[in-house]
């Protein structure tokens, strides 16, 4: 019997607090939207000629951000080009109240459930190739050791001049491929990728120098039609990820630091100390590595890095443990003058979220807090209204994750119905009072142990046995061999 997928998806999206449905006056405010010439303020930077490029999934439509980076005396200087969505979308507008409640795009394989109509997102707000846009720019010059020697936000106008994609790019940047044809078209655009990767890699060793945590993360991408599931494979970095990787944490941590040194308020993206550092130490002693008994960014990256190393193979397992073990990222209002509570993966003190405004509202909110300094104006929000606005997009990011999870476990379900009785190697992934949880990488599917859970814990590695696969509810029953 089939399974309706795009059904299941919205019903998930409703019951887990999400309106799929644009509210009333969203039409006619993206009828004036569509009426109106573009905008070009006097005294903008005109920065279309430069050769700007974006490099994000094969099927992303809602570019939030363009990159062009050359080399200066101090070092190469990166622009990074983020959308500016608040000049289409005014604040207190109804597709505005309906983006702040919503908070995030939610991505699930049968459709994507977008914060902003697509007519912007993946229209008149993003950076699609060879239009004209408004954009905040963030300008970073990082010096041949990857730290910051000066940067600015500023607004430009600018144009995508080449659309490309992370897997093609990536390969091509490993030398595991040719380039794609709109790279091997101009020699400028490879001289400009491969000066973009070279200050991407300065900028990312800084960071593991300060103890940044360095994850290899696959994910399981489906190809569904019509309902049905054509493939489940796994989705790895590559170097065009990391490239966009680093660019985007340098341009987030520039817009903390910067709204932090006008005196304004902001919202924060951290992640606390790791509540289970323990079982994390645990894990190391289990490889015959030693760590600190308090938490350490720093010797759990290096610990992470030998291990890279001394056992690729199942290095990806071990990322995936201790990600979860770090438990999620949450956003916090953030005064001034507060104390800062910091973004323990990335070995970071001042870290906002502010580079995809047409998937996330917080920041869009960053936008609207920036655009008010450079206008000397009062802030947009009070604090109290940045603390509410925080606090719920923590929660929406918290459900949203929990739809794309269900989601991914009805497609996974429906892809491996048929395999009933084999038996796989998993990697313990979860064990809380609702059960334990695994993963098998081969076919890339998550699920419940249902049989055999005594003892093990977060990131044990043991062999199942598939019982069940039911896309209705979304459970993948194993059993311990």
């Amino acid at each position: 019997m089939s399974f309706d997928l795009l059904a299941a998806a919205r019903r998930d999206m409703i019951q887990q607090g999400f309106e799929p449905d644009f509210p009333p006056g969203t039409d006619p405010q993206l009828a004036e939207l569509a009426k109106r010439k573009p905008a070009h303020p006097k005294g903008i930077q005109d920065l279309r000629g430069l050769l700007w490029s974006s490099i994000d999934n094969d099927t992303s439509r809602d570019l939030d951000q363009i990159e062009y980076a050359e080399r200066v005396p101090a070092g190469i200087r990166i622009l990074v080009g983020i959308a500016d969505v608040d000049s289409d979308v005014v604040k207190d507008t109804p597709i505005d109240g309906h983006a702040s409640v919503e908070t995030t795009t939610v991505y699930t394989a049968v459709r994507n459930f977008p914060m902003l109509p697509e007519a912007l997102s993946t229209g008149l707000t993003s950076l699609g190739e060879n239009q004209d846009r408004m954009a905040i720019v963030i300008e970073i010059v990082a010096a041949a050791d990857g730290t910051i020697a000066s940067s600015s936000i500023f607004p430009a106008l600018v144009r995508n001049r080449a659309q490309l994609a992370y897997d093609a790019t990536g390969a091509w940047l490993e030398g595991r491929a040719a380039p794609g044809p709109k790279i091997a078209a101009s020699a400028e655009l490879q001289a400009q990728l491969k000066l973009q990767d070279e200050a991407a890699v300065a900028l990312r060793a800084q960071r593991h120098r300060l103890g940044a945590l360095n994850f290899d993360r696959s994910e399981a991408v489906a190809s569904v039609s019509n309902g049905v599931v054509l493939d489940l494979r796994v989705a790895k970095k590559t170097r065009a990820n990391d490239l966009i990787e680093d660019f985007m944490v340098a341009a987030n941590e520039v817009m903390a630091q910067t709204l932090k040194a006008s005196g304004a308020s902001s919202i924060r993206r951290v992640v606390k100390t790791p509540e289970r550092w323990p079982r994390i130490v645990e894990l190391a002693a289990q490889h015959g590595e030693r760590l600190p008994a308090t938490p350490d960014s720093g010797a759990l990256n290096a610990f992470l890095e030998k291990r890279r190393v001394a056992d690729p193979v199942h290095y990806d397992d071990l990322s995936l443990a201790v990600v979860k073990l770090m438990g999620p990222g949450e956003y916090v209002m953030n005064r001034a003058a507060d104390p800062p509570i910091g973004h323990f993966g990335l070995a970071a003190t001042d870290y906002t979220h502010s580079t995809a405004p047409n998937r996330r509202f917080a920041d869009l909110v960053m936008q609207r807090l920036i655009k008010a300094v450079w206008a000397k104006a009062p802030a947009p929000y009070s604090d109290a209204e940045l603390d509410a606005i925080a606090r719920n997009c923590t929660l929406k990011e918290d459900a949203a994750r929990k739809v794309e999870r269900i989601m991914g476990k009805r497609v996974a379900a429906l892809a491996v119905q048929t395999r009933i009785g084999e038996s796989f190697n998993a990697l313990v992934t979860g064990v809380s009072a609702k059960g334990v949880f695994v993963r098998v990488p081969d076919p890339p599917v998550e699920g419940m142990l249902c049989q055999g859970q005594r003892g093990v814990d977060v990131g044990d590695q043991i062999r199942v046995k598939l019982l069940r696969a039911d896309p209705s509810s979304g459970f993948i029953d194993f059993a311990r061999e």
